[in-house]
């Protein structure tokens, strides 16, 4: 059996797992299955009952259900480019980040995306989110990616929610006071790896034609615009 990674094109955490497959791991490492998310296919729920994206199933029938347990994965099994995303003298800053990211300003995004459904405003929870927002563009006043002058996990793993939460009101982010950080996300959408990552599938199913990740084209030369 082949790896094999369920995805979901828009999921930023899905995202974030391609992104780190991309960089570290050989074209046709797995087989992508494009999922629908309101209609998932029953050999996704089989192996990962939470039946959320991103899960992988390697060769030897382990499952990875996490984004962020994908994207060690995939930095574990090219050394030189896993070592870069995440050396060692900033492993504990880069995974606080992280979970920064992934708790308060994820709480943030969600409500500020979809205000109506919560009890305070739009605007409330924007600021909430600036808080982060704001974190990061000092980063990035001084460098040009958030650990430094090359990329890493963080900035892997981060830039899909930053994508999100600008493009709610992307009128107002593009006159915000972050400028360092729009540029940096901007670098980024513009990235021949994101173009990559972000081709547009059809649902799979049962009988489909197999489709491989990463594919040939987002080898060594597209990575270097960010290396």
């Amino acid at each position: 059996m082949s790896a094999i990674l369920y995805s979901f094109r828009r999921c930023p955490y899905a995202m974030r797992a391609r992104l780190a497959i991309a960089y570290c791991l050989p074209g046709h490492y797995f087989e992508l299955r494009e999922v629908v998310l309101r209609d998932k296919p029953g050999a996704l729920i089989k192996i990962s009952p939470k039946a959320t994206v991103p899960v992988v199933q390697l060769a030897n029938g382990e499952v990875l259900e996490e984004s962020l347990e994908i994207m060690l994965f995939a930095l574990s099994q090219h050394k030189e480019r896993g070592q870069a995303l995440l050396p060692d003298a900033l492993k504990n800053d880069i995974f606080h980040l992280i979970e920064q990211n992934d708790g308060d300003f994820k709480w943030a995004l969600d409500r500020y995306k979809y205000s109506d459904r919560y009890e305070e405003s739009k605007m409330y929870y924007r600021e909430k989110g600036e808080i982060f927002l704001s974190q990061l563009n000092a980063r990035l006043e001084a460098s040009r990616y958030l650990m430094g002058e090359g990329p890493t996990l963080a900035d892997l793993a981060i830039f899909p929610f930053i994508r999100q939460f600008a493009h709610v009101d992307k009128k107002w982010f593009d006159a915000s006071p972050y400028q360092p950080l729009a540029q940096w996300l901007d670098d980024w959408l513009m990235s021949d790896i994101f173009k990559g990552i972000m081709q547009k599938y059809p649902q799979w199913h049962e009988r489909a034609k197999a489709v491989y990740f990463p594919h040939d084209s987002q080898d060594a030369k597209e990575r270097k615009s960010h290396e």
